[in-house]
């Protein structure tokens, strides 16, 4: 029996439901986190959580639970799981007012969801690489907004699968901001490049993670700079971020190699940083 989290109660699984009516299942009016969970304490919480305000915020909502409340939460469901390396995930919708109507509701309770699954340990090794494909970025003008709204994710996402590929490099007029479901860096002309902060992408918590351990080693060429996608396919290197994956080598993109088609130096320069940082917390 799964355990999750719904409005205020834990239940099985089996026996949660929400109405026909809510509004993350009729309009995806919600927001979501993911977060990730090593050794039993959730990796960067407070910036998850930072992130979750901004999401709510974008869309006009207030946090409905306080952080030791979050916690408490994540503690119980955390317990339920039999590993200690877990992934959480909350959502927040904005309610069921039995009825539908585009404009807000007023006075709807928002719906709260939130469950724990086990994941895969972490590795201390350099990962492998992985295949990617590009395609047209078809989503709205706010992809920093954590939406639930993730029609335009999925249908990338099942394309990549078919082209038995990891991931999906989306494309928008002629640049390479992110993935369907991750951030992307790139090695350019020496640089190793991410696109900056933008209403384009999703401000990833691995992706900051990654930003702040290149500050601290300037011998390693950075620059926050967004690349074409004529840039990323002449990259040296290329990977892709997220808080469950970690960071990905991306040694294959459409079907062509990048690079000398091996995992590159300077992610081994970089993952190891970032593991000495996990390791730390």
């Amino acid at each position: 029996m799964t355990l999750v989290y719904l409005n205020g109660e834990y239940l099985s699984a089996e026996s949660a439901k929400i109405s026909p009516f809510d509004r993350g299942f009729l309009f995806g009016d919600g927001v979501y986190e993911v977060i990730p969970v090593f050794g039993g304490k959730p990796f960067r919480l407070a910036e998850h959580l930072d992130r979750l305000d901004y999401s709510l915020s974008q869309i006009g909502m207030t946090n409905p639970l306080e952080r030791e409340q979050w916690q408490d939460i994540f503690f119980r469901l955390g317990a339920d799981v039999a590993t200690p390396d877990q992934s959480i995930y909350l959502q927040i919708t904005r309610g069921a007012p039995l009825q539908r109507d585009h404009r807000f509701p007023e006075n709807s309770a928002p719906t709260v969801f939130v469950y724990a699954k086990p994941i895969a340990s972490p590795s201390l090794q350099p990962q492998a690489g992985i295949a990617c494909i590009t395609a047209p970025d078809w989503r709205w003008q706010r992809c920093d907004i954590k939406s639930t709204s993730l029609l335009g994710s999925v249908l990338p996402s099942e394309e990549a699968a078919r082209a038995n590929a990891r991931e999906a490099i989306l494309i928008r007029d002629g640049m390479a901001f992110e993935g369907a479901s991750s951030n992307v860096f790139a090695v350019i002309d020496g640089v190793l490049r991410t696109a900056p902060k933008n209403r384009y992408l999703l401000g990833g918590i691995t992706r900051d993670v990654v930003v702040e351990l290149l500050a601290q080693h300037p011998d390693i060429a950075f620059s926050e700079a967004a690349f074409t996608a004529v840039e990323l396919r002449s990259a040296s290197e290329i990977w892709i971020s997220s808080s469950t994956r970690e960071i990905l080598p991306v040694t294959l993109l459409d079907g062509q190699p990048v690079g000398n088609g091996e995992v590159g130096e300077v992610y081994k320069r970089v993952w190891a940083l970032y593991v000495a940082f996990r390791q730390s917390l």
